[in-house]
């Protein structure tokens, strides 16, 4: 192999440039080299020099330390795209390669924070989808609502829920409006990953969202990669979360007792109780049999007339259920861990944008971080740090994954 950066990891550059959403092409043209040239990178037939790297770095905007990380090696689950079927081949590309990173951050903070231990229940399903009914789909709803003690009441949080049963969530944009959202249950963490795209949407559709992929941990957590290239499974499937979410969030019991008639205006008070939105409260309420077919006909007609398609009342005002457990781990480790943003950034070889990105930090965080000494401690050597689902790990012995 030729001399030019020791240590480049040419896996890594495919990574970085399929994250950032550019070809080869466009990516050679920027950096000036041949198209052959970059994919002799890509293939690590032979590394760029200094000053190349130097150009890549900066067109991708990731550190150079990032080209000389060893591509990981991990056991991967089934990635559930929601909107898979109209999103194009490199919008989910992008959002993987971005999901990869959100697991490196997750191990990362793992080694100085306790997070939350998973805690998803595995239900007697069967594993062939196409042998699940609606009435199983039903049952697991309401198993896992009862496994988590959570009644038949509105969930308050959705996205906290998820946190604090050792779910990892991230929010942000996906860079195509053909996906919502996707999530994978990693064996390696064994805990679920959850992206909720904010492309598009309302607080009451990301909530939805997360709900939709909460059914995919629960009902497919045995289907193949495989499975989803099938237009017509995974369109069974897709269909399956989205009745395992409506199920979750509205039981029909207790929603039926909530519905005293079939007409927008109540729809639109019973929003602000289950803040679910109206489109999902009438699709709920014809799968409980708590409307007919005719009245669902009804309802649609005049949601169009109303202009609620695509804006329903308390969508502009609703704020959105942001996600806390990554963003409470960093501020607790550079509170009180000893760690500076300079040490996270450089371990994890990304740029500052996309951890703040990643983990709900607002923008700028680490640019405008300044050290702070630690909180006082009570008698008995504990911390005064503000509630958090995290709890920090003395640095002496930093834990790994086993």
């Amino acid at each position: 192999m030729k001399s030019g950066t020791p240590g480049f990891v040419g896996g890594r550059l495919r990574e970085a440039r399929e994250a950032r959403g550019i070809s080869a092409i466009t990516l050679s043209d920027l950096v000036g080299v041949s198209r052959q040239t970059m994919s002799q990178y890509e293939k690590c037939q032979i590394t760029p020099g200094p000053d190349v790297l130097a150009r890549i770095s900066t067109r991708l905007n990731l550190p150079e330390r990032f080209f000389l990380m060893p591509v990981r090696i991990t056991e991967r689950g089934t990635i559930f795209y929601r909107s898979m079927a109209a999103a194009t081949k490199g919008a989910r590309t992008r959002a993987e390669s971005r999901f990869a990173w959100l697991q490196d951050i997750t191990e990362y903070l793992s080694e100085f924070v306790e997070l939350p231990e998973s805690d998803f229940p595995m239900l007697s399903l069967p594993q062939d989808p196409l042998l699940i009914s609606d009435d199983e789909i039903e049952e697991a709803a309401e198993a896992l609502r009862a496994y988590w003690n959570l009644g038949d009441s509105p969930i308050a949080n959705m996205v906290s829920l998820l946190e604090n049963k050792g779910a990892i969530i991230a929010r942000g944009a996906l860079g195509a409006e053909t996906l919502d959202s996707l999530s994978e249950f990693a064996p390696e963490q064994r805990r679920p990953f959850i992206v909720i795209g904010t492309d598009k949407g309302t607080s009451s559709r990301w909530r939805f969202d997360a709900a939709h992929e909460l059914g995919h941990i629960i009902l497919h957590a045995h289907v193949s990669p495989d499975v989803l290239v099938r237009p017509d499974r995974f369109k069974l499937i897709e269909s399956q979360a989205h009745r395992f979410a409506g199920a979750f969030l509205l039981p029909c019991a207790s929603f039926g007792d909530d519905l005293y008639g079939a007409n927008l205006d109540n729809f639109k008070t019973l929003k602000l109780k289950w803040r679910i939105s109206i489109s999902a409260m009438v699709m709920r309420a014809r799968q409980c049999a708590l409307i007919s077919e005719e009245t669902e006909r009804r309802l649609w007609i005049n949601l169009s007339r109303r202009g609620w398609r695509k804006l329903e009342p308390y969508d502009d005002i609703t704020p959105p259920e942001e996600p806390r457990l990554l963003k409470n781990a960093i501020e607790l480790i550079l509170d009180e861990g000893g760690r500076t943003p300079d040490e996270i950034l450089d371990q994890l070889a990304l740029p500052s944008s996309d951890l703040e990105s990643l983990t709900g930090l607002p923008e700028g965080y680490f640019n405008s971080f300044s050290r702070v000494s630690l909180r006082p401690r009570t008698s008995d050597g504990q911390s005064l740090a503000a509630k958090t689902s995290a709890s920090i790990i003395p640095l002496g012995v930093r834990r790994r994954s086993t």
